[in-house]
């Protein structure tokens, strides 16, 4: 992990020995940034597994509190990079079965949609294809106010991946989705903002710093137990048929978390006028709230 200001650099040429994925920290948050900038930071499958590592690697790590996801250079993610030409989607089926096998883009966002930690999606600039369909599962998205959004699939002959069917309909409504989607025309940042895609618009270069202060509001003073369960339990829930479903989870939530060590610290803290000091931590497991 390399330290780095929280302002993209200006973009350089990509160099053979540079990682497609890098990972800072900024102290309790990490910023995992695409890094492929004369490409426009677009993706390979290698560079997609790449980023299921980190993810994998921060969610691990119990000083890290957040994850902010960027790019490097004056573009967030161009899409799947297809300088191969018109073979770049011919995939090979399964060896085992003869079936299609896991699209890599919606490895990447079932592995966000499992995190344990808060990620905000900073878009420091145009995101297309991939590289928007993956920021759906993140929990806040901001973004450059010059950024521009294509859900560009049909355009390529494809159809949306990353499991983008599911998620882009709960953040921007079902008709808002199909429009975009079937569509696949260019979306400006005033327009995402307007339906919902983001949060807040601002100057390029404020996007990553922005990104990090919401992290840490999100994260200060609270448990990370706590904060992994709500989160879990948020983004579950969006797929309940009923809140009868909510309540039998949340129940065990409330009991299991009742008799914790940082119940027992949060509520000493606050009678007391004092920051908490939470001993749990994510990584001896967390109680499962759903079977």
């Amino acid at each position: 992990m390399h330290p780095s200001p929280d302002q993209a650099p200006a973009t350089p040429p990509d160099q053979p020995d540079q990682p497609d994925v890098v990972v800072e920290r900024h102290s309790e948050v990490a910023v995992i940034r695409l890094n492929r900038p004369a490409r426009l930071n677009a993706v390979t499958t290698r560079s997609l597994t790449d980023l299921i590592a980190a993810l994998d690697a921060c969610d691990a790590d119990d000083a890290i509190r957040a994850v902010v996801l960027t790019g490097t250079g004056r573009a967030f993610c161009a899409g799947a990079d297809i300088s191969g030409g018109g073979e770049t989607f011919a995939i090979d089926p399964d060896q085992d079965s003869g079936t299609a096998p896991p699209d890599t883009g919606g490895l990447v966002s079932l592995r966000l949609f499992r995190m344990s930690k808060p990620v905000i999606s900073a878009i420091n600039g145009s995101a297309a294809g991939v590289g928007v369909t993956m920021t759906l599962p993140t929990d806040v998205r901001i973004a450059a106010d010059n950024a521009k959004f294509g859900f560009v699939f049909t355009r390529r002959g494809l159809v949306p991946e990353a499991c983008s069917s599911w998620f882009l309909p709960r953040v921007v409504g079902i008709s808002t989705a199909v429009e975009w989607t079937v569509g696949g025309r260019t979306i400006p940042a005033a327009e995402a903002l307007e339906r919902g895609l983001v949060r807040e618009l601002l100057p390029t270069e404020r996007v990553l710093p922005r990104a990090i202060e919401i992290a840490r509001e999100m994260t200060q003073g609270t448990a990370p137990v706590s904060a992994a369960l709500t989160r879990q339990l948020m983004w579950r829930m969006l797929g309940a048929p009923d809140p009868e479903v909510a309540h039998r989870a949340e129940s065990i939530g409330i009991y299991t978390r009742g008799k914790s060590a940082d119940v027992r610290a949060g509520v000493t803290a606050f009678l007391a006028k004092q920051e908490p000091d939470f001993p749990d931590r994510v990584s001896d497991g967390l109680p499962d709230l759903f079977s």
